[in-house]
């Protein structure tokens, strides 16, 4: 090992294939090929960042070049050739970021440059690293030398964005897919630094790193560098010490919310959450880590401590177990799916705090319903943008009773007069006498438009809406700057009136169908295109050169 350095992710980088964790099959398929003497003209090496391909890049061109050959390797005292191409430093083997030089012209010289044999080593190779960054004229300059190099010359590539890479280049190489690794795996590895630079750090702290770096060495050793020098000597880097300083909030203060949602604490709920926000906690990470925890309810059963990722200790591994057998699973599924529709709009709200906030509360409203009604998560949308008056877990709730919008004078607090009482019962009378109307389609939308004449919604709907979705009492349309400000709410209200059901309206970044006004003008272009193509217009031409076809109507064979 390279010890010359204080940084462990360098002190501690792979000096040969003995050294590398999680990617054997790579490491003795290489070394096979060495041995054999059948090396490829180019690798090409793709995977996450921080697991060993610009590592492994370096220890093939070692063994290429090593003084002592490929079966010994060198590994504590290094000859010549593998002490420079350690420290980056040998004639023979140029080490290119592509990112920093992209363009043709740099690849040129790299051709020029591979005219010329090796110095002193075996081999003369090329390590690009990022490789994806070349542009398309500096791929199509290295085809040539790529597929056909002198015996002496070698490339090495390496990239984190495989798929940014030509066809023809990958073709051209022996590819290497180089895994994430094992969360187990590199636990034993972390152990192992820590052992060897005296770290005091607990088994739960080495466990959380391992999490937070996602399969990545390079991650995983950076955040050990950093715990190891934020705190004293003598103190233990332990699991709390380690949440504080990489920006993590213990699971089990989710797992209490969580628990405390399905109870309907709605006071001990908000106060648990802000407790996280005011750790630093990011609202997407919340929503990220929520959404993690309720796959481990509903898949508790079929999960043990050492497959999940040491996402869980033992504690709250059982303390889940025991919860899950009191949830059901369709509430479960059901919290997903609003979970996930949550995510998609904290990148719309400005204040995603707030946001966090009437999403929990909300999960309350959808617990507390009865189990038996048919409600979907979509139904607790918060629609005609009104205030849904707050209720008690505590009580029973009818499906329909839980967002009753009440009267516009009705204020918080306020006690109602005589005049009140009176306007709410007749407007409740007046709707129970209202006829209610079927809307099953967009179409069906649009003629009750007209027939009510409501020509302002009539024309939002033909011109600005783009819809992605029509069904069970939902329409969903792709946001669109040019509808009014206040179509959402309009539209809402009416079809309250029409129907005697609230719709939830949304607006999608998904992109819709064109609006009826776009069809319309696309039809009115083709049936032109058509007629132009038609003889009759031809023989017109041949009278008139100078017609101009403007317009065409279709026949009304109605009254023929």
């Amino acid at each position: 090992m390279n010890k010359n350095t204080k940084v462990l992710a360098l002190k501690y980088r792979p000096q040969t294939f003995d050294d590398l964790i999680g990617q054997d099959v790579v490491a003795e398929t290489i070394s096979n090929s060495i041995k054999a003497n059948k090396v490829p003209n180019a690798y090409l090496f793709t995977g996450i960042r921080g697991i060993g391909k610009t590592t492994t890049a370096r220890i093939v061109a070692k063994s290429l070049n090593c003084s002592n050959g490929i079966d010994n390797l060198c590994k504590e005292e290094l000859c010549e050739n593998c002490k420079a191409i350690s420290d980056s430093n040998h004639i023979d083997v140029l080490e290119m970021d592509a990112a920093s030089k992209t363009g043709v012209d740099d690849v040129r010289d790299l051709i020029e440059f591979s005219r010329y044999g090796p110095t002193s080593a075996k081999f003369k190779i090329f390590i690009i690293d990022e490789v994806h960054m070349l542009s398309k004229q500096a791929f199509n300059a290295l085809l040539k030398t790529l597929e056909e190099p002198p015996e002496y010359l070698k490339f090495i590539f390496a990239t984190t964005e495989i798929k940014k890479i030509p066809i023809t280049v990958v073709s051209r190489c022996q590819r290497f897919d180089l895994s994430r690794i094992k969360s187990l795996e590199l636990f034993n590895f972390l152990k192992k630094i820590k052992d060897m630079e005296s770290g005091n750090v607990s088994e739960d702290a080495l466990k959380l790193i391992v999490k937070i770096s996602e399969g990545s060495v390079r991650d995983a050793l950076s955040l050990l560098d950093r715990a190891l020098l934020t705190l004293e000597k003598d103190r233990e880097l332990d699991l709390i010490s380690a949440q504080k300083i990489f920006g993590y909030f213990d699971k089990s203060q989710l797992i209490n919310l969580f628990q405390l949602i399905f109870e309907g604490k709605e006071k001990e709920v908000l106060n648990i959450y802000r407790e996280i926000y005011n750790q630093g906690i990011e609202p997407k990470v919340f929503i990220n880590d929520f959404l993690e925890l309720l796959y481990y309810f509903k898949n508790i059963e079929s999960l043990n401590i050492d497959g999940t990722n040491f996402s869980l200790n033992d504690e709250e591994f059982n303390q889940i177990k025991k919860i899950s057998e009191n949830i059901n699973n369709k509430s479960l599924i059901l919290f997903w799916q609003f979970t996930i529709k949550t995510l998609e709009e904290l990148d719309i709200v400005s204040n995603q705090n707030l946001s966090i906030e009437m999403f929990l509360i909300r999960l309350i409203h959808l617990k507390s319903i009865d189990d038996s009604s048919n409600v979907h998560y979509e139904s607790l949308e918060l629609t005609n943008n009104k205030e849904v008056s707050h209720t008690s877990s505590s009580q029973k709730i009818e499906n329909n009773d839980l967002f009753e919008i009440k009267d516009k004078a009705e204020t918080v607090g306020q006690i109602k007069n005589i005049v009140q009482e009176k306007d709410l019962k007749l407007k409740e009378n007046k709707e129970i006498k209202t006829e209610t109307i079927l809307i099953n389609s967009f179409n069906d939308l649009i003629e009750i438009c007209s027939l009510k004449k409501e020509i302002k919604l009539k024309y939002e709907l033909e011109k600005n809406v783009n819809l992605v979705s029509f069904e069970n009492q939902r329409i969903e349309i792709s946001f669109n700057e040019s509808l009014d400000k206040d179509f959402i709410k309009d539209l809402s209200s009416k079809l309250y009136d029409w129907t005697n059901n609230r719709w939830i309206i949304t607006l999608s970044k998904t992109k819709g169908q064109p609006s009826m006004k776009e069809k319309e003008i696309n039809l009115n272009k083709e049936l032109i295109e058509n007629f132009k193509n038609s003889s009759t217009y031809q023989d017109i031409l041949l009278k008139f050169p100078d017609a101009e076809l403007i317009d065409v109507k279709l026949k009304d064979n109605k009254n023929d």
